[in-house]
C-alpha cells in the first residue's frame, strides 16, 4: 500500500506509472470514472461499471459491454436528401450485460450511496491487466462487510471475461446473498446536439430471443432487428466456502438471475467467480453459439481464476517488453503515457475483420465507428511495436474492399473503391457528407498506411495477397476525380473535397489532399511496375481481376508528376486550399472560452467563411510527407497555422507537437504533449464519460517516437533526430523494423542506440550513417 499512498500525492488519479488509483467513490465524476476504468481485449470491452449496482441517476454512470464489429443499422432521416446520400448508419450496440453482482445481508441491499463507506479503492492495474476494488461499508444498520471485486478481460481467450468476488462479515452473522445477473435489457445512448455522441438506437435494438438454464449454465440469445446479427451472452459461477448455501434462479423475458443465499458468521470469507463468454455470429455459426460459449466457459472454470490472471500478466510482459516507452522525470506524464497504450491494446482489433473505433470498446462516443484515426494516428504504434496487429488492420481493410467498390459506383465511379469515411461493417455512415464522403482523402490514409507498413516488414507475401489490389483500386479514384486543368498550367487537380480540418470543407485543391493523393499515385504506378518485373505472374492475376491495363498504370504516374501543389510566395507558405487565404481570420479575441468546441456553437457556414482550423492539416501533411519539404517551409507553416488553430479535435495537439519538437520550437513540443498525453485521465474535452480517445492515445506515442526522438522512415530508411524535452531526464524505448528491435535511450547530450534482436539494421542519426549487429553493443552519440 505505500507505493499507492506515494502515488496519490499528484493527480486524481495518483502518479504510480502502472496504476490508475482511486481511494473514493464520486457519483458527480463516475461517469467519467466508469471510462477510466474500462477493460476489454479488442473483441469484448466492459465499461467501469459497479458490479454491485448503485441507485444513481442515469445520467450519473452508463453501464455498457459492447463487441468489436457487432452493430446495428437504421436508416438515416434526411430533411432532403439526395442521390448518393448515406442510406444507413451503424452503432456499436450495448449487448447483454452479464457483470452484475448485487449483494444483501439479511433486509438490507448493498449500496455505495447509503451507508457509511470507511474504506475505498478502485485500481486498474496495467501491468497485470486487471481492475480491483476494495472497500469496507457499514449499512445503515451498523453492518459491517469486507468486499473485493476483481475483473479481468481475457486477453488470452478472446471471448471470456471473469469477475472474482470476496466477501467478509465484519460485526455480524447472519444469511449474506449474491445475486448474479444476466440482464439482456440494456440502453444506449441517446442522439443529442453534439454529433461526437451518440445514436437514434432505441432500448429494443437487441432483442432477447431465448433464455437458457441447464446445469449451472446460464445464457441468453440476442438479435439485431435490422442486421440480424446474433449472439450469445453466457455465464456460470465458481462457489468455494465451507458454508452452507442455497441456490434460486429466475428467469425474466429478457434476462436470467441466480441468487446464492449464504449462512454466514462473523469472520468468514465468502468467494465466488463468475466467468463470462460471448460469441457472435460474425464468428461463429448461429448453431455452433451456445456450445462454444459452454466450452469457453469450461475453460474458464478449468483454467481458474488466479491461472486466468496468470496468463494475462504473461501476455502483458511481452505486449510492454515492445511497447513500453520509459520517461524519467515526470511520473504523471509516465502514467498518462502507459495509460494510453493500454487502452489502445484493449480497444484494437486483432482478427483481420475488425478495426478500432474513435472511442475504443470504452463507450457508445461516435457510435463506435472506424474512422481515418486509425492509419494516421493509431497504426503507427503498432507497426512499430506490434507489426502482426498492424497487418490485421489493414486485412480489415482489405475486407471491406468490396464494399467500397459498391461506394465508388454510388459516387459515379465507374471503377476503383472508395473507401467510407465512417463504417463499421464497410458502408459509409455519415450523414454529413461535406465533413465525410468528400473527405476523399481517406483512401489515401490507407494506402499511407501500407506503404509503410511495406516499408517496415519487407512483406511481400501480404502485399500480393492483398495490398496490390487495395492500392490499384483506390488509385484509380484519384484519376476520376481530378482533372488536368487548363488554367493551372495543365496541372492535376482535385475539387470539391475536405481535407482534414472540419471546419473547412467543399474545397478546390486541398494541400493535404493533393500532396497524399500524389504519394498514393506515384506509389500504385511504382508498385505496378515492380510487379510487372519481379512477379509478372502475380500482376497479371492482380490486373486480370480488376480489370486494369496498361493506359491506367500511366495515367497515374502522369496524374502524380504533374499535381497541383498550392502555393502562397507572398507569405511563403502552402494555403490548406485554393481560397483559404482569401477569407478573414475568426476573431478570436472576442469568442468567449464557452464557445469551444466552435462546432457546438457555431452554423458549419459560419466557420467554413473563416480562416480557422478544428485540427492540423496543412502541418499534417508537413509531417507525414517530411521528407518533401524543407525546415523553412515547416517554420512559416507552423507559425502561420498554429495561430489560427482551436485544437477543437483531440487529433490536433500530437501533430502541432511533432513538427514544434521538428523545427526546434521545444516548450511548444513539451506543451502541446502535456495537453494530449493526459487527455481523458484529466477529461479536457468533457466528453470522456462517452469513451477514450484513442487516436489522441497513439498521438501520444507518436509524440514521443516522432516528435522527441525524430523518427522518421522514408523509403524504407530509418532516421532519428533526438531532442529531449528539458523537463525529462531520460526516455527509452524500442521499435522493431525490418524483422530487427532497436533500442533507443535518450539523454541530456546524448543518445544511445542497441540492437536487441536481429541480424543487423542500418539507420541514420541526425546526418550519420550507422550500422548495427546483434552483439549487445551501445552505440553512443552526442546530441
Amino acid at each position: 500500500m505505500s507505493d499507492i499512498k506515494d502515488a496519490l500525492q499528484q493527480g486524481k488519479y495518483g502518479n504510480h506509472p502502472w496504476r490508475i488509483i482511486e481511494t473514493s467513490f464520486d457519483i458527480e465524476t463516475n461517469f467519467v470514472d466508469e471510462t477510466i476504468f474500462a477493460l476489454g481485449n479488442g473483441y469484448i470491452g466492459t465499461r467501469g461499471r459497479l458490479e454491485e449496482g448503485y441507485r444513481g441517476s442515469k445520467s450519473s454512470g452508463k453501464h455498457g459491454t459492447y463487441i468489436n464489429g457487432f452493430y446495428e443499422s437504421y436508416p438515416i432521416h434526411y430533411g432532403e436528401k439526395a442521390y448518393g446520400y448515406a442510406k444507413n448508419n451503424q452503432v456499436m450496440v450495448n449487448v447483454a450485460d452479464a457483470t452484475m453482482l448485487k449483494i444483501s445481508m439479511e433486509d438490507e441491499t448493498l449500496d455505495l450511496l447509503k451507508g457509511k463507506l470507511l474504506e475505498y479503492e478502485r485500481v486498474l492495474d496495467m501491468r497485470a491487466g486487471i481492475l480491483y476494488r476494495n472497500y469496507l461499508w457499514e449499512s445503515p444498520k451498523g453492518r459491517r462487510l469486507k468486499v473485493e471485486f476483481k475483473k479481468v478481460v481475457s486477453l488470452v481467450h478472446k471471448h471470456l471475461l471473469a469477475v472474482d468476488l470476496k466477501i467478509i462479515p465484519l460485526n455480524f452473522s447472519g444469511e449474506i446473498c449474491v445475486t448474479s445477473v444476466l440482464e439482456g435489457l440494456t440502453d444506449n445512448v441517446r442522439e443529442e446536439n453534439d454529433p461526437r455522441v451518440g445514436s437514434k438506437l432505441q432500448k429494443d435494438a437487441l432483442r432477447t430471443t431465448e433464455t437458457l438454464t441447464k446445469n449451472g449454465f446460464y445464457g441468453l440469445i440476442q438479435q439485431t432487428e435490422n442486421t440480424d446479427m446474433k449472439l450469445v451472452a453466457a455465464m456460470n459461477h465458481d462457489i468455494k466456502t465451507s458454508l452452507h448455501y442455497t441456490s434460486k434462479e429466475k428467469k425474466t423475458d429478457t434476462g436470467i438471475s441466480c441468487s446464492y443465499s449464504f449462512k454466514a458468521k462473523q469472520g468468514d470469507t465468502l468467494y465466488l467467480t463468475k466467468y463470462i463468454a460471448y460469441h457472435t455470429t460474425k464468428d461463429t455459426r448461429e448453431k455452433q453459439l451456445i456450445s462454444r460459449a459452454r466450452d469457453m466457459l469450461d475453460i474458464g472454470t478449468e483454467v481458474g481464476f488466479s491461472r486466468l490472471l496468470e496468463k494475462q500478466k504473461k501476455y502483458l510482459d511481452i505486449f510492454w517488453k515492445d511497447a513500453f516507452i520509459e520517461i524519467k522525470g515526470d511520473p504523471l506524464l509516465q502514467q498518462g503515457l502507459n495509460f494510453n497504450l493500454f487502452h489502445l491494446l484493449q480497444s484494437v482489433g486483432k482478427d483481420g475483420t475488425t478495426n478500432i473505433a474513435a472511442k475504443g470498446l470504452t463507450g457508445q462516443g461516435y457510435n463506435g465507428h472506424y474512422f481515418w484515426d486509425t492509419e494516421i494516428y493509431i497504426f503507427p504504434f503498432f507497426l512499430y511495436t506490434q507489426p502482426q496487429i498492424a497487418k490485421e488492420l489493414l486485412k480489415y481493410r482489405y475486407s471491406i474492399l468490396d464494399k467500397a467498390r459498391e461506394r465508388a459506383r454510388e459516387m459515379a465511379h465507374s471503377k476503383g473503391a472508395l473507401y467510407p469515411w465512417r463504417t463499421i461493417g464497410g458502408e459509409e455512415c455519415s450523414a454529413y457528407y461535406p465533413a465525410g464522403t468528400a473527405q476523399y482523402h481517406i483512401n489515401a490514409d490507407i494506402i499511407y498506411a501500407l506503404k509503410k507498413y511495406m516499408e517496415a516488414t519487407e512483406d511481400i507475401e501480404f502485399f500480393l495477397s492483398y495490398g496490390a489490389e487495395m492500392l490499384f483500386e483506390t488509385a484509380r479514384i484519384w484519376v476520376d476525380v481530378g482533372i488536368f486543368n487548363e488554367k493551372k498550367q495543365n496541372q492535376f487537380c482535385i475539387h470539391c473535397v475536405t481535407g482534414p480540418d472540419e471546419y473547412t470543407a467543399m474545397v478546390n485543391n486541398n494541400f493535404y489532399t493533393n500532396v497524399m493523393a500524389k504519394t498514393h499515385l506515384q506509389y500504385a504506378y511504382d508498385m505496378a511496375k515492380f510487379l510487372q518485373e519481379f512477379h509478372p505472374q502475380q500482376y497479371r492475376a492482380i490486373a486480370k481481376k480488376i480489370d486494369l491495363d496498361e493506359k491506367e498504370v500511366t495515367d497515374w504516374g502522369k496524374a502524380a508528376a504533374s499535381m497541383y501543389i498550392p502555393y502562397d510566395p507572398d507569405l511563403g507558405i502552402y494555403p490548406q486550399d485554393d481560397s483559404f487565404l482569401e477569407k478573414k481570420k475568426w476573431d478570436f479575441h472576442n469568442t468567449p472560452k464557452e464557445n469551444y468546441p466552435l462546432l457546438l456553437h457555431y452554423h458549419p457556414l459560419v466557420i467554413y467563411r473563416h480562416q480557422v482550423l478544428k485540427q492540423a492539416d496543412t502541418i499534417l501533411a508537413l509531417f507525414l510527407l517530411g521528407n518533401q519539404f524543407k525546415r523553412e517551409d515547416k517554420v512559416r507553416n507552423y507559425q502561420y497555422y498554429e495561430t489560427i488553430t482551436t485544437h477543437d479535435s483531440s487529433l490536433s495537439h500530437c501533430i502541432y507537437s511533432i513538427i514544434a519538437a521538428e523545427i526546434g520550437y521545444e516548450e511548444d513540443a513539451h506543451s502541446f504533449f502535456q495537453q494530449n498525453v493526459r487527455m481523458d485521465l484529466e477529461d479536457h474535452h468533457k466528453n470522456t464519460h462517452y469513451g477514450v480517445h484513442t487516436a489522441n492515445m497513439g498521438g501520444t506515442w507518436m509524440c514521443i517516437v516522432h516528435g522527441f526522438a525524430g523518427m522518421r522512415s522514408y523509403e524504407g530508411m530509418l532516421s532519428f533526430k533526438p531532442k529531449l524535452p528539458k523537463a525529462w531526464d531520460s526516455c527509452s524505448f524500442s521499435i522493431i523494423f525490418k524483422g530487427c528491435r532497436l533500442q533507443v535511450t535518450i539523454e541530456k547530450k546524448k543518445a544511445y542506440y542497441q540492437l536487441l534482436t536481429g541480424g543487423e539494421l542500418s539507420f541514420y542519426h541526425y546526418d550519420e550513417a550507422i550500422s548495427l549487429k546483434e552483439d549487445n553493443r551501445i552505440i553512443e552519440r552526442a546530441l
